[in-house]
């Protein structure tokens, strides 16, 4: 009869899983063995605390994300390879969670012996959460603050480190004057209806990135820069923007009714069924305004009002007045090792226009699949750098191929 593996077992196979799939520093592999993720979820069962998925800790009713969760593991992971903390830092962490966070930093950058970890959260019963797991796992010298994350924690600035574990639309100023300078932020950033874990160094009144990657968060509590618009009636086909774009939701519920025919214009551009082409979306944020996320609900799908987008829940489209064009992917079984061919479908009358906009995104995607764009942001009182800027109340972000 086989035993019941420990938490020891569990937590090894763990890592191990996510060591499989992503390289990490011997660190972040070190910090991740040791660190028990299971007390900090009291009541889950253990097998569960340790598999690569969240864990929600706090419902937010009458919404459709949780007000805090645990994160995947290898996204925590993930993010604290970004981060490059080391023995000694002073790391600002926002958005408590469970506090395991907490405690993985804290064996990055040495405990109380040598670095320092302060978490913020703006839940009452999230940050007492942290708080008591972490005293329970042995972390009390880690700081929980009860606080608006958005105004950091200047008690203990500045900053070698700042993560932030909760999405975030604009990075707002205090961050800034936190930040030592050559420090750096990794943060869950949010535009043009995506959500990419961003690595950036401080290089004076600029932060540049030196890499992202896909990720997905519960926005920060606080920032109201994304908008959303019912596309029907029934509310199951949505519009997800920036405020800064110009939405006729009206004009466009009127563009997707049934009678109005849809029109589809394919690219030259297949991909195999693990391939990722989530590319597709940050290039064309890289070159233009007019990138939306379309959400189509399972009964939107069910009803089949609308055509093969590339993912429901989240699709790339662009927008211009009362026209819409978006991601598709259709099975073709010409090409075996690569079946499925991305397209965009068009409404409106400017709606070919715009997919064969869509299609010459997804086009300069696939002569350069892996490529990352670099990413720099300023204040918004300074210049534009070279490249396509996108401009948010407090900070100005700019992206270059």
């Amino acid at each position: 009869m086989s035993q019941t593996p420990t938490a020891d077992q569990l937590r090894n196979r763990l890592v191990d899983g996510i060591l499989s799939e992503h390289d990490l520093p011997s660190d972040v592999e070190q910090a991740m063995r040791t660190v028990p993720r299971d007390t900090f979820l009291p009541g889950i069962d253990l097998k569960n605390a340790y598999t690569d998925q969240a864990v929600t800790i706090k419902d937010n009713p009458g919404q459709p994300l949780p007000l805090s969760c645990a994160s995947v593991p290898s996204v925590v992971a993930t993010m604290l390879g970004q981060l490059t903390a080391r023995p000694g830092d002073n790391v600002l962490e926002i958005g408590a969670g469970t506090g395991y966070n907490a405690a993985l930093l804290a064996e990055l950058v040495g405990g109380d012996r040598d670095g320092r970890v302060t978490t913020v959260d703006i839940d009452s019963d999230v940050a007492l959460h942290a708080r008591t797991t972490l005293n329970t796992a042995g972390y009390e010298h880690v700081t929980v603050i009860e606080r608006n994350g958005l105004l950091g924690a200047h008690e203990h600035a500045p900053y070698d480190r700042i993560i932030a574990t909760v999405g975030i639309w604009d990075i707002p100023a205090t961050w800034w004057d936190q930040l030592a300078d050559g420090g750096r932020l990794v943060l869950p950033l949010r535009w043009r209806g995506q959500t990419r874990s961003v690595a950036l160094t401080r290089q004076g009144n600029q932060l540049v990135s030196d890499g992202m990657e896909l990720c997905g968060f519960v926005p920060v509590i606080g920032q109201n820069g994304e908008q959303t618009a019912p596309l029907n009636t029934a509310d199951t086909l949505r519009l997800h923007y920036d405020q800064d774009q110009t939405i006729a939701a009206n004009a466009l519920t009127h563009t997707l009714r049934a009678d109005n025919p849809a029109r589809e214009v394919l690219s030259a551009q297949r991909i195999g069924g693990e391939e990722s082409f989530d590319g597709v979306w940050l290039r064309a944020s890289a070159h233009d305004d007019r990138v939306c996320r379309l959400e189509a609900t399972p009964e939107a799908m069910e009803q089949a009002l609308i055509r093969r987008p590339a993912t429901p829940a989240r699709t790339p489209a662009l927008i211009d007045d009362a026209s819409l064009a978006y991601l598709t992917v259709t099975r073709e079984d010409a090409d075996p090792q690569r079946p499925f061919r991305l397209g965009a479908t068009a409404y409106g009358q400017r709606g070919e226009e715009l997919a064969r906009d869509l299609v010459a995104h997804i086009d300069a995607w696939g002569a350069a699949r892996l490529a990352v764009p670099r990413l720099t942001i300023t204040p918004s009182d300074t210049g534009d750098a070279p490249g396509h800027t996108i401009s948010k109340p407090e900070t100005r972000m700019t992206l270059t191929y």
